[in-house]
């Protein structure tokens, strides 16, 4: 299949409502920019397209008289693939925002694009703190979570246990790097010490010999730059080498898909930092049960409810500010806070950055666990204005936005 021309998704009202002056044809086109087939699938992929369909569908119960489109495409984690779909999208589909984009070197990618264009980057599936850092945009908008959050919160809540020495295992790419350059950081600031690393490329599916390095080092903490089939293969080998006995796995970025995959019985005990759980309150429940029933049965991960978040807030910040310039509806997106659904309050900074609550969960034992997906137990909440990086420490180059 032509990944540009995977799938499209319409929802209107059937009733004739006043024109939008500045957005052409009444329509809103918007691009799920996904990993349909790679080590992000669960994570995102068929998933994001749902929770996007959502959005699309809530939004058209207030639309004004607005037609809302969701197209999809698989970015198969190549960048020159990625921008290819994109640059299809926006110039001769007339896509005006592109949501989800997992991984971080195809969503910087794509985010420089769309500043060209003056069109909109929802990247609520992309980790790399350099979106909201040196490589920010006043079209750009990070969702969910981000690479210094993932980081900074798991070493202070491994210091609390006195483990403070780290091996890392990282995935040689933008994720995987950002993961491990912030990590380091706050593991310096908390006066830990870092005692090697391993790079391994996206897709590695042996890890034997970065895990008996990482065992010989003498480290108290195997951390895990890494996400999605990477990391589920890494913590099942660790398992089978012996390593988790002598060291605590620490997952910088694990979600829901990744804990199924895995299994309660190999997950058990783990500890980690996410943005959104489906059984966290009331709201978050009947949302998962709408994302459930389009999806046989499977319960959303963060990504999925960053995708729908993001989607829903930016179509509503269309429809206020009557534009689909770039720049004009990140700054409506920007004008006041948002009460969100699934993620509570919700700012966003000048940088870019969505400020929300975030959670410390701890993976629960099999005998724990009273149904399916019941997975997680709440260990602490973390405000968002401690979890993310303060606006002056990004780097981000305002100036330059001139």
């Amino acid at each position: 299949m032509n990944p540009i021309c995977a799938a499209v998704f319409s929802v209107s009202l059937l009733f004739v409502a006043p024109a939008f002056a500045e957005i052409p044809g009444n329509a809103i086109k918007v691009g799920v920019l996904t990993d349909m087939s790679g080590p992000f699938s669960d994570q995102v992929g068929k998933g994001s397209v749902a929770a996007a369909e959502l959005a699309a569908e809530d939004f058209a119960k207030e639309s004004r008289g607005l037609t809302v489109q969701i197209l999809s495409a698989d970015h198969q984690n190549k960048p020159d693939v990625g921008l290819n779909i994109a640059r299809h999208w926006i110039d001769e589909d007339g896509v005006v925002a592109i949501v989800d984009l997992p991984n971080s070197g195809i969503a910087l990618a794509v985010a420089n694009l769309m500043r060209e264009k003056h069109r909109t980057t929802l990247a609520s599936s992309s980790l790399t703190s350099d979106l909201t850092g040196k490589a920010c945009a006043p079209t750009t908008v990070q969702w969910v979570t981000d690479t210094f959050v993932q980081g900074n919160s798991t070493v202070q809540a491994l210091a609390q246990r006195d483990l403070k020495s780290w091996y890392f295992l990282v995935v040689d790419y933008a994720l995987g790097q950002a993961l491990e350059r912030d990590a380091s950081a706050a593991l310096s600031a908390s006066g830990g010490t870092v005692l090697g690393a391993v790079r391994s490329p996206l897709g590695t599916i042996d890890f034997s010999s970065p895990l008996i390095s990482a065992q010989s080092s003498g480290a108290s903490v195997l951390a895990l730059a890494s996400t999605g089939a990477d990391m589920i293969n890494a913590i099942k080998q660790a398992g089978e080498f012996g390593v988790t006995p002598q060291m605590t796995v620490a997952p910088l970025f694990i979600q829901l898909s990744d804990v199924q995959a895995l299994g309660l019985a190999i997950a058990k005990g783990l500890q980690f930092v996410e943005a959104f759980y489906w059984d966290l309150n009331d709201k978050t429940r009947a949302w998962s049960q709408r994302f459930a029933a389009k999806m046989d049965g499977r319960m959303p991960t963060e990504d999925h409810a960053g995708t729908y978040s993001a989607t829903l807030a930016y179509l509503r910040a269309v429809r206020d500010a009557n534009t689909v310039d770039g720049e004009k509806v990140v700054k409506q997106m920007e004008a006041a806070p948002i009460d969100d659904e699934l993620f509570g309050k919700v700012g966003i900074r000048h940088d870019g950055r969505a400020v929300h609550d975030v959670y410390l969960f701890e993976v629960k034992s099999p005998a724990e666990s009273k149904a399916p997906y019941d997975d997680y137990k709440l260990v602490a909440t973390i405000p968002g204005e401690k979890a993310f990086r303060s606006l002056d420490a990004g780097g981000c180059p305002f100036d330059a936005w001139q």
